[in-house]
């Protein structure tokens, strides 16, 4: 596994969280770099392209980052999920990591804690 080939979606349903994250993604040398704006999105995208990475945001309208997450893993159990969010914080925390989810970001989501989430799941895979 390397960032060329690393297949990433990113869920949020703010577009302006998105793109920031994309173009940040992009100039550290990522290439497969997807977006999703609403859990649907996002369990269809897992469906057809088996993304390596999803981040999810918790809240968002159609379906929750937590429903997603679930469904994501049934499609791909070794899907590495990292989840996002700011409200409620510790209650989603545990529901999302109960879930299955591998780590989780505080918003607002830096760009570089993105990186190093990714960076270390290559380590850990010890392919990179």
């Amino acid at each position: 596994m390397d960032i060329f080939s690393l297949k990433i979606l990113l869920c949020d349903d703010s577009l302006l969280v998105r793109k920031k994250l994309k173009s940040s993604l992009e100039e550290k040398g990522f290439t497969q770099i997807f977006e999703a704006s609403d859990g649907e999105e996002a369990v269809a995208f897992c469906q057809n392209e088996k993304p390596d990475v999803v981040l999810l945001d918790i809240v968002m309208p159609k379906k929750d980052g937590i429903e997603a997450l679930k469904e994501i893993k049934v499609i791909k159990e070794d899907t590495y999920i990292v989840m996002a969010s700011s409200v409620g914080t510790q209650s989603n925390l545990i529901k999302a990591l109960k879930a299955g989810a591998n780590t989780f970001l505080q918003k607002p989501v830096s760009p570089e804690a993105v990186i190093e989430t990714i960076e270390q799941l290559i380590k850990e895979r010890g392919e990179g």
